[in-house]
């Protein structure tokens, strides 16, 4: 099963109905006394909360069909297989509960900043992702035919951050992220500096110094007490994995996911430049 966009919603309904009234009452004059008869009986309000309904619904269909249309193939192909992976995390102990579907949905819309009308199509693919049977293994192999390496490291990214909003993350959904990082062929190297990075990131402003600089170390991949050397040969490596230019084709908030995995970079090599000296 690959992503496909939704077309845009026809108004055959609003039609239907029309005809249907006018072909049961026997014509507009039956019409007009069938209306009659309902705002006389009260049933016009449920007629009319019908429509309200009806007409909400296929606005926001619009609305969906408009953006996804106004994106590129590679960004909606992306985030419809992130949603669909980050799901099948969720259902790792046999059911999705609510709690885990809302932290989905605020990942999207706190971490990555989306919209209303984005939240809107994200909502409508975890509604399809819900009813997936679709494995995890097709998933992965359809990424990994799709995507290049940068790609795939901002998706794994974006796989620990959603584990790590939790305040415990169990083991058996780490070893999920990291059979991702082996499928996705992403080096044990890799795998285990990002995860390093969420695991010290939870440490507060107001850690002690030597936490704080376990963090920065983990963040380029390295044990604390690495030598500059160490540390300017991982800065390097990492600075063109995560270019912001790599990832520009899968869309603005990837583009800025990649910026601001840059800036952390940034930020630990120019504190350990200053520790080993």
């Amino acid at each position: 099963m690959q992503y496909q966009r939704r077309d845009q919603p026809g108004c055959g309904g609003c039609l239907l109905i029309v005809i249907l009234l006018v072909f049961v009452t026997g014509g507009a004059p039956a019409l007009i006394n069938f209306l009659g008869t309902l705002i006389f009986t009260g049933m016009a309000g449920v007629l009319v909360l019908f429509a309200l309904f009806w007409g909400f619904s296929f606005w926001i269909r619009k609305r969906v069909a408009a953006y996804e249309q106004s994106q590129s193939e590679s960004h909606n192909r992306f985030v419809w297989l992130l949603v669909q992976i980050l799901m099948h995390i969720a259902r790792i102990d046999g059911e999705v509960t609510r709690d885990e579907v809302q932290t989905i949905q605020r990942f999207f819309q706190y971490n990555l900043h989306y919209s209303q009308t984005q939240m809107l199509w994200v909502k409508e693919l975890i509604k399809d992702a819900t009813n997936s049977n679709v494995s995890l293994e097709s998933l992965l192999q359809e990424f990994k035919d799709t995507f290049a390496y940068e790609p795939r490291l901002i998706l794994l990214e974006l796989v620990y951050q959603i584990l790590y909003t939790k305040s415990v993350v169990p083991e058996n959904e780490l070893k999920v992220a990291r059979n991702i990082a082996s499928y996705l062929d992403i080096p044990v190297y890799d795998q285990r500096t990002i995860e390093a990075k969420y695991k010290y990131g939870r440490q507060q402003s107001s850690a002690r110094t030597a936490d704080r600089a376990s963090q920065h170390y983990a963040v380029l991949g390295l044990e604390t007490g690495a030598t500059s050397d160490e540390a300017k040969k991982a800065y390097r490596k990492l600075s063109m994995k995560y270019h912001p230019d790599k990832v520009r084709h899968l869309g603005e908030e990837f583009r800025k996911v990649a910026e601001e995995k840059m800036k952390e970079i940034n930020v630990a090599y120019d504190f350990i430049k200053k520790d080993t000296v």
